[in-house]
């Protein structure tokens, strides 16, 4: 029986490489917490796979972390399901159901994490979660950052507001807050501010488009509210999108934008307790407010087609992003260095398969 290197959650805070057998595609389905619902945990439905992939690599997302390594959100019971939470995947379809993928076909995958295989050396998904892979000279590693940017693309189409001549703030700069600082730039924002705890993510901000790269190490929470004041005479920011998913920067967002301004929360909170919003300074600021969730079920997978032509045209330049790469045999290794990355210059963290 041929076996394969898969991830797997094994505990909170130690995700583990094990060999396991190649699954089957025959299997027509699978019972695994519901996708469209993560508060129901340990709810289980079904869900089909239709394609079979050999990954090559995979990317760590900051809701990876806040489930391995906080356990928040979590939709299973350690030991979890092996591969997941994995989301963010590229490979080459080794077996399928679906006409339109044929045995070949290379593509980017970004099933939902309650399903996720994609820290498995073969990974089943169902076809509507993977898009076949543009023709370009851009390497692979550079194409499978299509997944993070397209669920930003996802959440500017979902909640989209008129940025030009605006001053905008950026809080956290993963690869969402960099695509976030690009993406805001490019749309015509007069003046993007930035916040993160490393200083090399704060370099990739500057060449993104950022204006005003802060330091919240060295500053603070307070110093970087006091720091945005300052830059806008005392008023806050015009629009202000929180990209970190922790509950002190969920809260000192409100402190940092301006009265009839707009909030977007984008990052995944790193908590299951609730969050004690100062509601009392947003209502009296009358600003709004939204958040997104959910890009691996629009219809299409238009952003996630957008963001691959964009790598693919090169119109946005990844490669900044690419800093550690880890073989699957490492991935606990991989997790601890994308949980604290700020010593090692740490940006994105991958997994390769052989």
């Amino acid at each position: 029986m041929e076996t394969m290197k898969a991830g797997r959650m094994v505990d909170v805070g130690r995700m583990e490489c094990e060999e396991i057998p190649v699954p089957a595609l025959d299997v027509a389905s699978s019972d695994v917490a519901p996708s469209s619902r993560p508060d129901a945990a340990l709810g289980m439905t079904a869900v089909s796979y239709d394609v079979l992939i050999r990954s090559e690599m995979a990317s760590i997302c900051g809701s990876d972390l806040h489930m391995v390594m906080m356990g928040a959100g979590m939709m299973h019971r350690p030991p979890c399901p092996h591969g997941f939470p994995g989301h963010e995947g590229i490979g080459t379809v080794v077996d399928s159901h679906a006409p339109h993928l044929p045995e070949g076909t290379h593509v980017l995958t970004f099933p939902n994490p309650p399903v996720g295989e994609c820290f498995n050396t073969y990974q089943r998904v169902n076809s509507s979660y993977c898009v076949p892979l543009p023709e370009c000279d851009k390497p692979r590693s550079h194409l499978l950052m299509a997944q993070q940017l397209g669920t930003v693309i996802y959440a500017m189409r979902q909640q989209p507001r008129d940025v030009t001549g605006e001053t905008v703030m950026v809080m956290g700069q993963g690869s969402a807050g960099l695509f976030f600082t690009h993406l805001l730039k490019r749309a015509g924002a007069e003046r993007v501010i930035v916040s993160d705890l490393s200083p090399a993510r704060l370099a990739v901000a500057e060449s993104y488009g950022a204006d005003e790269c802060l330091n919240a190490a060295e500053l603070g929470n307070p110093g970087v509210i006091e720091a945005v004041k300052d830059m806008t005479g005392g008023a806050g920011a015009d629009y202000v999108i929180e990209a970190v998913g922790r509950s002190d920067t969920f809260l000192d967002s409100v402190e940092l934008v301006r009265m009839d301004g707009e909030l977007l929360w984008f990052g995944l909170p790193s908590t299951d307790d609730n969050i004690h919003m100062r509601f009392q300074k947003f209502f009296r600021k009358r600003l709004s407010g939204a958040s997104t969730y959910g890009a691996q079920d629009e219809p299409g997978a238009m952003s996630f087609r957008q963001a691959l032509q964009l790598i693919a045209s090169g119109d946005i330049d990844v490669s900044p992003l690419l800093s550690h790469v880890y073989d699957v045999s490492d991935i606990g290794d991989a997790f601890r260095m994308a949980h604290e990355p700020h010593d090692a210059g740490a940006l994105k963290v991958s997994i390769s398969f052989d």
